[in-house]
């Protein structure tokens, strides 16, 4: 007898909820593949005709980029539409066969509303008009239509080559000049007839410095050593894009590039390029001690490079917004945003990010450290003065030594050179006023109305004065006796708002940026010409 061994495995009994939920799920099954044939039945394939081509998908673009109904919240035509705009009436022109108005077979043409058309001469299309008659397009209505078509042409082309006349001519340097090679952006201006914006009806007459004192002359012509055409400034006076260093080298930031100009040679140097139409340089400041260029942008981030190697050094990323200020104290440097923070960033380290202030809510649009690296002064848009201590590694729950409020904007500041303690503020265009503080008591030395929005402020250490860059509506330059504040001089010669001004190292000479897209070299005093500003403020 053989015995087998079987397994033996415990079937599975369905149960009467089992088969109930399987005749379900069968039904559905059914019912779906049901639904599935009759919407295939009913699909029906689109005629090519109706199908969207290129061409009409193009044509659509073009129609609403075209348009000119103002985008919402916006009470004119946006930049981009206008340009679209433009460029697709340049197209028309330029792109468009001219029209032949004299067929050889001696027919006429007709205009009618929808096109024109080649009509036989015994053959005449009515067009309703005022008289309603038959109008006609004869050969002598053609060559009239033809001739006032091309003398509009001409006209303009001819307006067009006027306005462009100058940058054509802008690398010829006033007598006495320079040698410079040309640049996209930065241009030197010797065309005495020249017609930009910054240099219309006359440059003799324009670049002046009127003595308000009245123990020297009263009127001294002050002519500029070097003029500049600056192409893509942005006039935003919340920025800082402009800074001259100890090695003579001055830096400007034109849109996503900042430029080094050689304050000697008169030569533009090097460029450093962020490689990106998005974003744009916000704010630029040599290290004291060196060719190293920090470079804030509009996305947040902070770059290093070193101008000598041409190389980045690294890039430092925490800021949120617009980096719009920076300064620097030794190997700290300090950035300001328009979401109201400071950063200090440890360019030695890798973790550069040692410490954050929180100033408020306001765009930061100013931030100098005292000349002994003591003190900190932080500007904001809502007109608040902050005074911060030396310590790097603050958080955002430190609170400032001093909050001084202002009627506007603080964006003109800085310290004496020869008196630590010593602060001068500009006012912005609800403000005006030109005060210097005293930092250990908060109260103000001195201060005077300018009758306009300070854009900027410098110090003078060899002649004891302070020197403004002033807004509408004379956009000049003032220089004031310190301490008294009485206003000495005024400098004629910018047609926009001087937004920035800077001092060369030796003390000499100036270089102002205004609105306009005009820079001016002023020589101000001869390098050996000083006074000994220490001995009425020894003590």
């Amino acid at each position: 007898m053989e015995w087998k061994l079987e397994r033996s495995a415990s079937r599975k009994v369905k149960t009467d909820e089992d088969m109930l939920w399987e005749k379900v799920m069968k039904t559905l099954g059914k019912d779906l593949k049901q639904m599935r044939k009759q919407s295939l039945q009913k699909f029906t394939k689109i005629p090519d005709s109706e199908k969207p081509t290129y061409s009409r998908f193009k044509s659509c673009i073009v129609k609403k980029l075209t348009s000119t109904v103002p985008v919402a919240s916006s009470p004119i035509i946006t930049r981009w539409q206008q340009t679209h705009a433009r460029n697709h009436v340049e197209q028309t022109f330029t792109e468009c066969q001219p029209l032949n108005l004299f067929p050889a077979d001696g027919s006429e043409l007709v205009r009618t509303p929808a096109k024109i058309s080649t009509i036989p001469v015994s053959f005449q299309v009515p067009i309703k008009n005022s008289t309603n008659k038959p109008y006609v397009i004869t050969n002598a209505t053609a060559k009239c239509h033809e001739t006032t078509y091309l003398q509009g042409r001409n006209k303009r082309r001819a307006e067009i080559a006027k306005k462009q006349k100058c940058l054509t001519q802008l690398l010829m340097l006033q007598e006495g000049g320079f040698d410079i090679p040309e640049n996209d952006s930065i241009k030197i201006c010797g065309n005495t007839e020249c017609i930009w914006k910054g240099c219309q009806n006359g440059v003799n007459n324009e670049f002046t410095a009127h003595r308000v004192s009245t123990n020297t002359e009263s009127f001294i012509p002050f002519v500029p050593e070097v003029r500049l055409h600056i192409t893509g400034l942005r006039n935003d006076y919340y920025l800082n894009i402009l800074d001259w260093n100890q090695e003579n080298l001055i830096a400007i930031a034109l849109g996503s590039a900042a430029h080094i100009w050689n304050g000697e040679t008169h030569r533009s140097t090097e460029r450093v390029n962020l490689n990106s139409s998005l974003k744009y340089i916000s704010s630029v400041a040599w290290i004291k001690e060196g060719t190293c260029l920090a470079v804030g942008t509009s996305d947040g981030e902070v770059q290093l490079w070193d101008i000598e190697t041409k190389k980045r050094l690294r890039n430092m990323f925490g800021h949120l917004s617009v980096v719009g200020a920076m300064s620097w104290n030794h190997y700290i440097l300090s950035s300001g945003s328009r979401l109201g923070l400071i950063h200090h960033h440890d360019v030695r380290i890798a973790q550069h990010h040692v410490g954050t202030l929180c100033h408020n809510k306001q765009s930061i649009c100013s931030l100098k450290w005292s000349t002994n690296n003591k003190l900190l002064a932080s500007g904001s848009s809502d007109g608040l003065l902050n005074i911060w201590p030396n310590d790097p590694g603050a958080t955002v729950h430190c609170k400032p030594l001093k909050a001084i409020p202002h009627a506007s904007a603080v964006k003109a500041m800085n310290w004496c050179p020869w008196q630590s303690e010593i602060l001068a503020t500009g006012g912005g265009m609800k403000d005006g006023f030109l005060r210097v503080w005293d930092i250990n008591t908060g109260k103000i030395i001195e201060t005077t109305d300018t009758k306009s929005q300070i854009c900027s402020l410098f110090w003078l250490p060899k002649t004891n004065e302070l020197m403004t860059g002033q807004g509408l509506p004379k956009n000049q330059m003032k220089i004031w006796k310190y301490p008294t504040l009485t206003n000495s001089a005024d400098l004629y010669g910018h047609k926009g708002r001087v937004l920035h001004v800077t001092l060369s190292p030796d003390h000499s000479r100036i270089f102002s940026l205004a609105a306009d897209g005009m820079a001016c070299v002023w020589k101000y005093c001869e390098s050996g010409e000083s006074k000994d500003f220490q001995e009425d403020y020894s003590s």
